[in-house]
């Protein structure tokens, strides 16, 4: 079985940007360790052959795994397109900014290869984070109020604050800002490009993945999101379990969101935020592709994570089960600390 991988950050999706991987190392650290984890389990499985793109300046090496150099945005699409062809499946990893993540999915499709990821349908909804929460709202799922702004348009002044402000097409917590007042709101000005501007909500912040096929839709063991007290809401990492209420709600709440999208296929991420009570729980957004959550993953489950998200696009069972261990990782993939949970909670 013939795999290709493609991470945006190291495959050579900057050179379409015309920006260097020395521009965005924390991102690239980001994606180089999704796509080193990734793509160590799926080189791990019986009979499967792995090809990963390289921007020749990231200088990406995996011991024994095919990386195929791209110097230019031309060699990028050009080689991207022929893997894809090639291969049984193909996994994209790729921001949504500037519609990366579905100008490449849509070269998969082009090409005639099998995309392991959703239909177009749903990336065009979870890329758009206002178009998402209409969605989920009229899906009758609990949402921050917010609405849309338009890049260069100064935020409302009558809007209930504290609010957060992100890009429509962010990634993670990319120019996303936590206004505590409407005197935040005017100094803040406007958006540098179209954004969502959302009322701020307290609690636990959460993931939680749910692996998706024509079959079943399995939901992973929640993580807990672990965000820098600032104003730029920072995503620091995560540690996973949570305690067995709180993943249960996050589990109902993620399942439910996949459930309202129209084409959901291999590894979704739905973002949450707890409450004090469930009334309280709400959906922030929906990642169509892999997550930084994947590295913590990985070390919990008891057999190749990779291979149950093979599995369940394929529509055979998946593998799901985890071990009762501590994880505690890093943005950039860094685990921290992998304890027996017993011990952990002693």
């Amino acid at each position: 079985m013939k795999i290709f991988v493609y991470e945006f950050l190291t495959g050579g999706g900057l050179y379409s940007l015309g920006q260097s991987p020395r521009d965005n190392a924390s991102l690239l650290r980001e994606g180089r360790a999704m796509v080193e984890a990734v793509t160590t389990d799926l080189a791990a499985l019986e009979f499967s052959h792995v090809d990963l793109l390289c921007d020749a300046r990231a200088k990406l090496n995996l011991h024994g795994i095919p990386t195929h150099s791209v110097s230019s945005e031309d060699e990028e699409r050009d080689r991207f397109c022929a893997l894809a062809a090639a291969a049984d499946w193909t996994l994209v990893i790729a921001p949504e900014i500037g519609g990366a993540l579905a100008t490449r999915q849509r070269w998969v499709r082009q090409s005639g290869g099998r995309l392991l990821g959703p239909g177009e349908r749903t990336t065009a909804i979870a890329s758009d984070k206002q178009r998402c929460a209409e969605h989920l709202a009229a899906h009758g799922m609990p949402i921050p109020p917010g609405v849309g702004v338009d890049g260069g348009v100064l935020l409302p002044p009558d809007f209930p604050y504290p609010a957060v402000i992100k890009p429509l097409d962010g990634a993670g917590s990319e120019d996303t800002r936590l206004l505590f007042s409407i005197e935040d709101a005017a100094t803040f000005g406007a958006p540098a490009r179209a954004a969502r501007l959302e009322e701020y909500v307290s609690g636990l912040p959460a993931s939680v993945v749910v692996l998706c096929g024509p079959e079943e839709r399995v939901p992973l063991i929640p993580c807990r999101q672990h965000i820098a007290d600032d104003d730029r809401c920072t995503y620091l990492g995560g540690s996973l379990p949570l305690p067995e209420e709180l993943a249960e709600r996050a589990t109902r709440l993620a399942t439910a969101a996949v459930a309202a999208l129209p084409d959901p296929l291999g590894y979704l991420g739905v973002d949450v935020v707890l409450g004090e009570e469930a009334a309280r729980d709400v959906v922030i957004e929906i990642n169509a592709r892999l997550t930084t959550s994947y590295v913590g993953l990985r070390h919990a489950a008891v057999g190749n994570l990779a291979q149950a998200m093979l599995d369940i696009a394929a529509g055979r069972p998946g593998d799901v089960r985890f071990r009762p261990r501590r994880i505690d990782f890093t943005a950039e993939g860094g685990i921290l600390r992998s304890t027996r949970w017993t011990e952990a909670i002693c």
